[in-house]
């Protein structure tokens, strides 16, 4: 009995101390000053930054007079994107990402896509953020824009949406989501 006791004491004391080192203090809407591109985000962000200045010089502009491709719209509300996770890399010095980044949050709220299913991150012009999730996801240019179900990659838009329009790209990743992942899941 009283190894059992031991064992359990030592086993709930292994658990605790991975708790803690897994646990990272994540810190959200990191903003820095930098010499040659002025205020920066970096790090994870909430879409609600992006209407502060001066990001909201390029996002509001860009978001307010995108004109969605609705038939797109409509496709990524019956493949059911609301169901699949998004992990959105940019760069507020970025052009790119000050074009496609405003224009995905368009689409998203067209769609009501859920926040919480949501991850954006800033990168410096190095494409490193705080925490290194770059090198987590292999990302080498911004925007990228990453689909995930359950954890793994259905695809990606790297900088610029292949069709022009990214709910046109969106729409065909989901279109090549075939559930492989469930049974790639469930053969292990």
């Amino acid at each position: 009995m009283k190894k059992i006791v031991t064992n359990i004491m030592a086993i709930s004391a292994l658990f605790l101390a991975s708790q803690q080192l897994t646990a990272q203090k994540v810190v959200v809407g990191r903003e820095v000053e930098t010499t040659n591109d002025g205020k920066m985000l970096l790090g994870m962000q909430l879409k609600s930054k992006f209407t502060e200045a001066p990001y909201s010089d390029w996002y509001v502009k860009e978001h307010d007079e995108y004109a969605l491709d609705q038939k797109a719209v409509s496709e990524l509300k019956k493949d059911k994107i609301n169901s699949y996770n998004l992990v959105v890399f940019i760069g507020t010095w970025c052009e790119d990402s000050h074009r496609d980044f405003p224009r995905l949050m368009r689409i998203l709220e067209e769609v009501n896509y859920p926040e919480g299913k949501l991850k954006i991150i800033a990168v410096n012009r190095k494409k490193e953020s705080p925490n290194g999730e770059e090198g987590l996801y292999n990302v080498h240019k911004v925007p990228t824009i990453i689909v995930q179900k359950y954890g793994k990659e259905i695809g990606r838009i790297i900088e610029m949406p292949t069709t022009g329009y990214i709910e046109r790209d969106l729409v065909e990743i989901l279109k090549k989501d075939d559930g492989s992942v469930i049974k790639e899941i469930f053969s292990k």
